[in-house]
């Protein structure tokens, strides 16, 4: 996993509370275990008419979305099933970052084991950084945002905060301590020889 330490970038805004799993990908677009190529279909229903054209209205499909690294999101972001597809559509879309004023819990647990920073932001803040046009940055080792000389805090979980600044994802964390596993295997089939 590349790890995430500070990151600038644009942002697109889209501020909407609930924004669920299917409508970040769709349930048709789920039939790969494949990370690469999600990112087409993202927001799908939305950012797509239904003859295949761009909505030209939808965010993403126009300056500085369509170039964002950084999703402005609303309340319950991620919320619906817990499809694993919905971090890696929006990473392959080459979102770094969402930043919202909470997460479904299924959700930011994908978001963080698959480097994808659930950042969460106060409304008021995210309201400010949305109405302003310069670039945001994210600082995940200060838990800060700045854009334009002002500075904003953020949460975010310790444990999710820990494996992006190191870039360890669940079997690099596991591999760290491949050798305190091996002492415990070695020790256990002396111990309990019957197991």
């Amino acid at each position: 996993m590349i790890p995430f330490i500070r990151h600038t970038g644009k942002a697109a805004a889209f501020i909407r509370e609930n924004i669920d799993t299917d409508l970040i990908i769709p349930k048709q677009f789920l039939t790969t275990i494949l990370r690469s190529g999600l990112g087409r279909h993202l927001f799908h229903d939305l950012r797509y008419r239904e003859d295949g054209s761009e909505d030209p209205a939808f965010v993403l499909n126009r300056e500085p979305g369509r170039s964002a690294t950084l999703l402005l999101g609303g309340a319950n972001f991620g919320c619906g099933s817990s499809r694993e597809h919905a971090p890696w559509a929006l990473m392959d879309f080459g979102f770094r970052a969402v930043l919202a004023p909470s997460f479904a819990d299924i959700f930011r647990t994908n978001a963080f084991k698959n480097g994808l920073l659930p950042a969460v932001v106060e409304p008021e803040a995210l309201e400010a950084l949305a109405a302003a046009p310069g670039a945001i940055t994210v600082d995940l080792e200060a838990l800060t945002l700045a854009q334009d000389g002002r500075t904003y805090p953020f949460a975010c979980e310790p444990w999710g905060r820990s494996a992006l600044l190191e870039g360890l994802d669940e079997i690099e964390a596991t591999l760290r301590r491949l050798p305190a596993i091996e002492a415990f295997e070695a020790r256990r089939r002396t111990e309990s020889a019957w197991l």
